[in-house]
């Protein structure tokens, strides 16, 4: 069953868009259709930004539904890394996420949007004073359990907070979940202070990573809805108000953090050869120039 045929799948996918979401082009062509989860979905590519999306997008209640316990609890076709079960091991790479914020940033709020359990801001406590948003109640309540009530169980377009109000903002693997990624750059733009910081990780579509493995790339998921390219995730930060972007392949800190955290999925001695394909990807990593990377993985630093 095609899923742009609207008439038969109109209880889970809106309207198809007729331009693009980033650039408001309407050059827009059909890129891939993934059929590895059920629905099926395709997706999209601008021909003026190359930004990729979803079209047409599963509907508000759809997506929603995507996000209940069994997504957290690793129950279902398309689930979430459940960072409770291993969470000494992931500290490793949130400790170290927090080292290189601090190198910019010393103090103040801190806001990070889909804060799932809440395990990035209790490392980010050491430094900052630690706000969530979180879509599921699940996952949010429990972060209000272990955190506080300075986590919102909502989205950045219902959240209570205040104008100037964050020192630093982290959308960790999120812009991609959303549908209005420009809002949510405005947004997060909003409520930073001047001098504020904007750290965003998703993936680069423009790496060869991303290129040469096509509709098979691993970032196609039901979830996500937005694909960017490092040149065009830039253009909107500037176009949303944000003076300085510095980007980091893979990730903003080292490779020995990763290997630690690594070590949470290991149940033999045999399993620390993965340590030779991280280390490896890491350090191809570094290949990049211009607008060429040789991976698709990136960090963006936003300055207001």
């Amino acid at each position: 069953m095609p899923v742009n045929d609207t008439k038969a799948t109109g209880h889970l996918f809106e309207k198809p868009l007729e331009a693009c979401p980033l650039c408001g082009s309407p050059k827009i062509r059909r890129l891939h259709r993934i059929e590895r989860f059920e629905p099926a979905f395709t997706v999209d590519r601008c021909a003026s930004c190359g930004f990729i999306f979803t079209n047409p997008r599963l509907t508000h209640d759809a997506m929603t539904a995507l996000y209940g316990r069994d997504y957290y609890t690793g129950a279902s076709d398309y689930s979430y890394y459940d960072e409770r079960e291993t969470e000494q091991y992931a500290r490793h790479v949130w400790d170290s996420r927090c080292e290189a914020i601090h190198r910019f940033i010393h103090g103040g709020n801190i806001l990070d949007v889909g804060s799932s359990f809440g395990g990035f801001l209790k490392s980010a406590s050491k430094y900052y004073r630690p706000h969530g948003i979180e879509v599921s109640s699940y996952a949010g309540g429990y972060s209000i359990s272990s955190i506080g009530p300075t986590i919102h169980i909502g989205t950045l377009k219902d959240h209570p907070f205040e104008d100037n109000y964050f020192s630093v903002i982290s959308m960790i693997e999120l812009l991609e979940h959303l549908p209005d990624p420009l809002f949510a750059l405005r947004e997060c733009h909003r409520l930073l202070r001047d001098g504020g910081l904007l750290l965003i990780q998703t993936a680069n579509m423009a790496g060869l990573q991303a290129r040469l493995q096509g509709k098979r790339y691993g970032y196609y998921l039901p979830g996500h809805c937005s694909y960017f390219t490092k040149k065009n995730l830039m253009d909107a930060l500037t176009a949303c108000g944000f003076s300085r972007i510095k980007a980091f392949h893979p990730v903003e800190f080292g490779l020995i953090p990763k290997l630690k955290k690594s070590r949470g999925a290991f149940t033999s001695v045999w399993h620390y050869r993965a340590w030779l394909r991280i280390a490896a990807y890491h350090y191809i990593s570094k290949i990049r120039f211009g607008n060429f990377a040789a991976t698709s993985s990136m960090v963006l630093y936003a300055f207001k």
